[in-house]
């Protein structure tokens, strides 16, 4: 394992109508799709060319370990060292265990935690895959972050059971009282925590991921066309312009072009 504890590791769509999901993101990314089998669970690795971006799984009829069916959505895996210690660990700090220790072939493995803010988050304990290639470039992960109501709860959290070394954010914002975090300082930080009170309702709150694009207008424009649809933006940052996205099954990213960047203040 080179990854370290606490780091963004993988990424993975849950979807109703396979078909249409990988129309939507083929169409908007270029992505390819590569389907491991029964023995995955015809679980698919997403690939942006040579670079691996993530997984999709078609979750039909499926039902989470607590009951309830399992959502469109995306959703963010950080890496641990001890699978079976971390999840204790969780646990001992709040956490519910939506989903216990289970083997990825040779992969690795995986759980998937509800956090003492409610948010989902899942565990990826690597073996032969580290998790996705991260290049930068459009189509593939460039961020993740966790929007909470509950900021210093999570904070406390994220540092006892996935070592998060948080730091305030250096770049000079509009709004100075907004708190935001980083996992790790300046180029090293891997995803984000930011304080969601005032700025979006619970039911809104959650992990989200960045998904690189060239031109924010244009990928906007081309959601619409494939059936997606824009919940937010596009605003320009110091990071990029981005705006947030609903997939036709409603499953919500953001986008991200990093060469529209524009400097705040």
């Amino acid at each position: 394992m080179t990854a370290t504890t606490g780091t963004s590791a993988w990424i993975d769509v849950s979807a109703h109508d396979f078909a249409a999901s990988k129309e939507f993101y083929t169409g908007l990314f270029g992505w390819t799709f590569d389907q491991l089998g029964d023995e995955f669970n015809s679980y698919n690795l997403i690939r942006n060319g040579d670079a691996l971006v993530g997984g999709a799984m078609d979750v039909t009829g499926m039902t989470c370990p607590l009951g309830n069916p399992i959502p469109s959505e995306w959703s963010v895996y950080l890496t641990v060292d001890d699978l079976d210690a971390r999840l204790q660990k969780a646990e001992q700090h709040g956490a519910i265990i939506a989903m216990g220790a289970d083997q990825v072939g040779d992969s690795g493995r995986m759980a998937m935690l509800i956090d003492p803010t409610g948010a989902t988050i899942c565990m990826w304990e690597p073996k032969d895959l580290d998790g996705f290639d991260f290049t930068g470039q459009p189509g593939s992960p460039v961020w993740f972050e966790l929007m909470t109501h509950k900021f210093d709860e999570a904070s406390a959290f994220y540092t006892a059971v996935f070592d998060a070394d948080l730091v305030s954010m250096t770049e000079q914002m509009d709004d100075d009282s907004f708190r935001y975090v980083t996992n790790g300082p300046g180029e090293t930080a891997s995803w984000g925590l930011g304080d969601a009170t005032g700025v979006m309702p619970e039911d809104a709150a959650g992990w989200r991921v960045y998904l690189g694009v060239e031109a924010a207008d244009s990928a906007v424009e081309k959601v619409a066309e494939l059936g997606g649809r824009l919940l937010d933006g596009p605003v320009d940052s110091p990071f990029g312009r981005i705006a947030t996205i609903a997939d036709p099954e409603g499953a919500t990213f953001q986008i991200c072009a990093m060469s529209e960047a524009v400097a705040e203040g």
